[in-house]
């Protein structure tokens, strides 16, 4: 059951418990393949029978030959020798054990939970050999001390390698090589989840598609790190923040309040700005008429002396101002702000000032220029830079010149090249400087999503950081008309990196489609291994998108990797960063039980978290991130248009793929099963969907046939539970569909595996039609600016409750076999949401947006969905039955060029409609217009009393407390 850790983190899943136990005898972890049990041992021979009693007395004889007196002297002599030799042996031992310890304590304290520690372990440092196929075998037990490059690095038999560490973090050691093959009891050891690693480890993964320094590994290929039956893989770098949410928006200007620019010719006198140090904000503009009017010059004088201490004013001339300038405004000017040049000031003179009130002659910035013949030579510049009391450095700048007969003057305040971000979470001090972060869009358009460096800041608390350059995009930090909004932000960089080293240029059958190389490496663990554990690792360039089974971490084919196949551990993992992939971020395949967590997918090809062949059952995915989910190659649901027409190597004779019925479908949460859980993750950015439940009719790929059927369709829904998607160009969520599980033939010429339009989600209890239905939950969705829909669900029985949907094209849309003989009685409801049409988020008309007009309750201009016409609704009816109780609806105004409706229809549907579709007890906004409210026909049978609901506030205001016109409770 999910529970909470407290109100600015997301709840915590705690996983069912289970009684341990030790594995039984011959048991072989993930039940994937039968196992044949070794041969009995053989039973040792029996001891020697140890007489009982007193040995027999022996006559005693003096009559022993000189031989035999020789060969006793002898034995007596070689006895005492081996005596020497053990004592000797044993002594030599202990020292060197304990010049191990001794010198293991020396540079830190001796732990055993470190892998390092282990003296055991021998010193290792086999160098640069490029050519060296490195194999360490049983008995050989490695610290890898330096770095190295090897041609190739296999570790067999119980060979061990760790990577070396120290306590102060010095170490920085990189591997360079073809592959790393781990099997058969073998172990790689980077830290320990009880002794973090705490220096720098880089594992580079070299070679091209086409090498030839390496004959390709069978299932494995080239450019990898494989883990194969008896394998150990422990990689736990240290532990850090994965990704957390802003709490202050950030916008496109880097300025909480926006920046400012002001030009204008012939703005004759002193043109003044009254600028807060604190915020950036422009407080006061005014101009001044000091040629012409005395009345101005007093009124500029009474200004000066009435503003506070600090505050910042920035004064530029435009033509002339010094005919009718008192001498006491000049007092004013020269004593607040600290002017030396306002006593001298010339008819038609460039003047720009910029000063704190108050702060003496070193805080001012002043120019002038002179006026000849109707010019100035150069512009009169002056400019000073500010912190606002976030930490946020910006520049006013004031201007003034004569440029061909005109006289110009302006102003500006403006970010300086750094961003301060408001976290939710405490990053300080596991986020550094040098330290790679990705702001999440919260618009329509994936692509605006933005990295930073950090940069060092002495200031900053525990909740913010500070990155140079300025943001492109606005990012809310905010929850926006109820909605929770705030942008995404995740850590890329990890202390311990895994890469694969990329050609310049692009080359192979892949560069019809990519003008880069997409060829990196990839980690895959088989099943039968016998420990996997990875934890706060930066993978960066890998997946090879020419390849299927090539993905930065795959899960291949283990079975049950939890408790249930037999480790005492169970299989996980925890705070990887995987960006800048070529194929996916993280692959389960045919793996039961496996525990993804805190794990970052960002700027990858094809789906992302994936779930494949429609068996996988009871994975938990917990805290993730995915964003930028790109299209790929490798399935028909990888693609776009362009590459679902144009890949048709695998079609029945040349036939062409239809795009929008086949393709389509690349998605950040790829899940092809419903029995498994979902919890807290973020799907911020995908070119399709961010989450898509699927369902696979029999099982595919290298499973089918394998294992008995799952009957996906039939099976109840895992926890969903506190989930977020926004800014996917198609849905937040979806679930629907399943995918072709046929070859392609004359009867069916479409690909294997492409998007098919058969299967309906009806979950029943231990999924058979025949026991009663179980409900699929979906609780606490948050789903924004998704250009198509906010969620489309078909099939029952399904539950969405405590859920907002907020800027979409439809926010929600239902469609139910529940009318037909297919599913007969199911149902769907949606309880306790809040739907909003368009809120005060209006965007940047920037990135993969289209779209940008006139829209929301103030009218103003904004990012739209699919286009100007696009009629928005909130909660979008298919067929039914469908019920909608206790929401409320907000923000949906029509305007000149669209209609917008609360609730309504889809507009493509020719099916019937149930006529046990039915609204209830749902509140209407005021800024839901009355033509907006309803489209159809729909008939009131109850008007209930008003109902009080939050109307409009701006950000970060609490809403005000208004009556609605109505409530109602209606059915058609």
């Amino acid at each position: 059951m999910p529970t909470s850790d407290g109100p600015s983190h997301f709840p915590v899943f705690v996983a069912p418990l289970h009684a341990g136990h030790q594995r039984p005898a011959g048991y072989v972890p993930g039940r994937v393949a039968p196992v044949r049990l070794p041969p009995p041992a053989k039973a040792p021979p029996p001891p020697p029978v140890k007489p009982h009693g007193p040995a027999p007395l022996q006559r005693a004889t003096f009559s022993l030959s000189e031989e035999s007196r020789s060969r006793e002297r002898a034995r007596d002599l070689q006895q005492r020798r081996n005596t020497f030799i053990c004592v000797g042996a044993s002594t030599g031992a202990f020292f060197i054990t304990l010049l191990l310890v001794l010198s293991l304590r020396s540079g830190d304290v001796f732990d055993e939970n470190c892998p390092d520690h282990n003296p055991s372990l021998s010193s290792w440092n086999p160098g640069h050999q490029p050519q060296r196929a490195a194999v360490v075998q049983r008995g050989q037990l490695f610290k890898l001390e330096t770095s190295a490059t090897l041609l190739s690095l296999t570790i067999q038999s119980g060979g061990q390698v760790v990577f070396a560490d120290s306590a102060d973090g010095s170490k920085n050691i990189t591997l360079r090589t073809h592959h790393i093959l781990i099997q058969d009891g073998a172990a790689l050891h980077i830290g320990a989840p009880k002794c973090r690693y705490r220096s720098s480890a880089t594992i580079a993964l070299m070679g091209r598609s086409d090498s030839a320094a390496l004959p390709e590994t069978p299932g494995l290929g080239r450019k990898f790190i494989g883990v194969l039956g008896g394998g150990t893989l422990e990689l736990h770098g240290t532990e850090r923040v994965s990704w957390t949410l802003l709490t202050r928006s950030v916008p496109a200007s880097g300025l909480p309040t926006g920046g400012y620019a002001f030009q204008r010719n012939f703005s004759r006198g002193i043109n003044l700005r009254v600028i807060d140090q604190d915020t950036a904000a422009v407080l006061f503009s005014e101009r001044y008429d000091t040629h012409d009017s005395r009345n101005d010059s007093r009124t500029l004088t009474r200004l000066l002396r009435s503003l506070p201490a600090g505050r910042i004013v920035a004064l530029a001339v435009g033509d002339s101002a010094v005919k009718s300038l008192l001498d006491e405004t000049k007092t004013a000017i020269a004593e607040r702000l600290g002017s030396s040049f306002v006593y001298n000031l010339k008819y038609r003179q460039a003047w720009a000032l910029v000063s704190e009130v108050q702060g003496g002659n070193a805080t001012c910035s002043e120019d002038v220029r002179e006026h000849e013949n109707h010019d100035t030579r150069g512009r009169a510049l002056a400019s000073r830079t500010f912190s606002t009391v976030e930490g946020v450095a910006f520049s006013v700048t004031a201007y003034s010149e004569w440029k061909n007969g005109f006289p110009i003057s302006g102003f500006q305040v403006d970010a300086e090249d750094q961003v301060v971000l408001n976290l939710q979470d405490e990053v300080q001090p596991t986020w550094r400087p040098g330290d790679q972060v990705v702001l999440a869009s919260t618009d329509f358009s994936m692509y605006q999503a933005e990295e930073f460096t950090l940069l060092p800041c002495l200031w900053c608390k525990p909740f913010c950081v500070v990155c140079p350059g300025k943001p492109q995009f606005l990012h809310v930090g905010e929850v926006v008309d109820g909605v929770d909004m705030r942008a995404e932000v995740a850590l890329l960089s990890r202390n311990i990196l895994i890469y694969g080293e990329m050609e310049t240029s692009c080359y192979g059958k892949m560069c019809r489609f990519y003008g880069h190389d997409t060829f990196g490496g990839h980690i895959k663990i088989f099943g039968n291994f016998s420990s996997v554990h990875l934890s706060h690792v930066e993978l960066r360039n890998m997946g090879q998108q020419s390849q299927t089974g090539r993905y930065p971490v795959h899960f291949h084919m283990c079975g049950d990797v939890d408790q249930r196949g037999g480790y005492r551990e169970p299989t996980y993992v925890d705070g990887l960063s995987i960006h800048h992939s070529f194929s996916r971020c993280l692959t389960v395949h045919a793996t039961n039980g496996l525990l993804v967590k805190n794990t970052v997918g960002y700027d990858t090809l094809g789906h992302c978290f994936f779930l494949e062949d429609g068996i996988e059952q009871r994975n938990t995915f917990y805290h993730n991130l995915g964003l930028l989910t790109r299209p790929g190659t490798l399935l028909p649901t990888d693609r776009n248009e362009s590459l679902c027409t144009s890949i048709r190597d695998k079609v029945y004779e040349g036939y062409t793929p239809s795009p929008s019925t086949e393709c389509k479908a690349v998605s950040t949460f790829w899940i092809a099963h419903p029995n498994n859980n979902l919890i807290s993750n973020a799907a911020a950015g995908s070119q399709d969907a961010g989450i898509w439940f699927v369902f696979h009719s029999s099982s595919t790929g290298d499973s089918h046939g394998l294992v008995p059927e799952t009957r996906a369709e039939l099976t109840p829904l895992g926890v969903f539970y506190n989930n977020r998607a926004h800014s996917n160009f198609k849905a937040g969520l979806i679930i629907d569909k399943g995918v072709k599980t046929t070859n392609a033939s004359a009867a069916d010429p479409r690909e294997y595996l492409c998007l098919d339009n058969s299967a309906r989600f009806r979950p029943h209890q231990e999924a058979d039609s025949r026991l009663p239905r179980v409900a699929a939950v979906i609780d606490a969705l948050v789903s924004y600016k998704n250009n198509d829909v906010g969620a489309w669900i078909r099939g029952g029985d399904i539950i969405i409750q405590n859920s907002g949907f907020a800027d979409n094209g439809v926010g929600l849309s239902f469609a139910s076999d529940g009318s037909y003989p297919s599913d007969e009685g199911s149902s769907q409801e949606v309880a306790q949401s809040l739907f909003v049409g368009e809120s005060r988020n209006r965007g940047t008309n920037a990135g993969q947006n289209k779209y940008w007009g006139l829209g929301g309750v103030d009218a103003k201009l904004r990012t739209l969905p699919r286009n100007r016409t696009f009629p928005i609704r909130g909660f979008q009816i298919y067929d039914g039955p469908v019920r909608l109780t206790r929401s409320t609806f907000r923000g949906f105004v029509s305007t000149p060029e669209r209609f917008t409706s609360a609730v309504g229809f889809s507009l493509k549907n020719t099916w019937q409609l149930t006529p046990r579709n039915n609204l209830s007890q749902l509140s209407f906004h005021p800024s839901v217009s009355r033509p907006g409210r309803l489209s159809g026909s729909f008939k009131a049978q109850h008007v209930i009393t008003r109902k009080t609901v939050g109307s409009e506030y701006e950000f970060g205001s609490e809403p005000k407390e208004e009556k609605l016109p109505w409530v109602l409770n209606m059915a058609f």
